[in-house]
């Protein structure tokens, strides 16, 4: 099992989902940190520790950083990469809200090629949904579909180039999955060429709130 971990929830909220984290770290794929929709405005402590603990678990760490599909000046993106190598010792980057469409393809290309100047070893873009094929040349990993699990089930499409990836190359982050369907969930990502998933039970506003049964088999 490879799963993608967005915990968008801070570690003095809920320290119990952050230790059950540290304990299965070795069943992820990568641990997305978000203090504050990004790194923030200084170091958190509490952020600090959590992924201090979660690398010498053996977890990946990437830094969450909003592109805004592609609206968001590259040197900010640039710097909030940066914030989160100084602060958290970040892997990488995930990168957030990016463009699918062919002609934003440029942009995004350097826009990896920055971060990965500043240190990222894996890149993950998120634009949601299937894009532009380029797109998935770009990254280590792409997240192909973000989105409900009722849609999940009932309106997905794989585009052709999708067969022509190996399928560690992407991703699908589905949310609002009945419990007793997440491993169906992580089943049907695979079935659908994405070795890497990330279900969750949580619901709009905030999907991200508590870890994925998948990982712990205790979640709610």
């Amino acid at each position: 099992m490879s799963l993608l971990i967005p915990l968008y929830v801070h570690p003095a909220e809920d320290p119990a989902a952050w230790h059950r984290l540290i304990t299965a770290a070795a069943r992820t794929y990568a641990v997305v940190l978000n203090p504050a929709s990004g790194p923030g405005t200084g170091p958190d402590p509490a952020f600090a520790a959590m992924a201090g603990a979660l690398r010498a678990a053996g977890a990946r760490l990437l830094g969450y950083v909003d592109t805004d599909y592609g609206a968001r000046d590259p040197g900010e993106v640039a710097g909030d990469m940066r914030r989160h190598r100084q602060w958290y010792a970040a892997d990488g980057c995930f990168l957030d809200r990016v463009t699918a469409a062919p002609e934003g393809l440029p942009a995004c290309r350097r826009l990896v090629r920055s971060v990965r100047r500043l240190g990222a070893a894996t890149v993950v873009l998120n634009p949601g949904v299937h894009p532009a094929p380029g797109y998935a040349r770009l990254a280590d990993l792409t997240v192909t579909f973000e989105g409900h699990w009722s849609t999940y089930v009932s309106a997905f499409s794989r585009p052709a180039w999708t067969a022509r990836r190996p399928s560690a190359r992407l991703c699908h982050l589905v949310y609002g999955v009945p419990e007793a369907l997440v491993p169906l969930a992580v089943r049907t990502a695979r079935e659908r060429g994405a070795a890497v998933s990330g279900p969750v039970t949580g619901e709009p506003p905030n999907p991200w709130l508590g870890l994925t049964p998948a990982l712990t088999g205790t979640d709610r």
